[in-house]
């Protein structure tokens, strides 16, 4: 009786590492994805800086609309 007790408890556990194995996976795949998507966010926001850096002011000629 005791054995099929253990043996129910081995099992259980077996069940608890293989699930816990495949959790820390995904968290493992998903802060990668997170780290990729933020290196992504901080190069776009560099160009967004740049790009705000580089702009000109508009002179009078582009401010008009062409219908005028």
């Amino acid at each position: 009786m005791q054995d099929e007790r253990f043996e129910q408890l081995e099992l259980k556990l077996a069940y608890l590492e293989q699930a816990n194995q495949e959790l820390g996976d995904v968290v493992y795949r998903q802060q990668q994805a997170l780290d990729a998507l933020g290196a992504r966010l901080e190069r776009l926001a560099e160009q967004v800086r740049a790009n705000a850096e580089a702009a000109r002011p508009y002179t009078e000629a582009e401010e008009t609309p062409p219908h005028y």
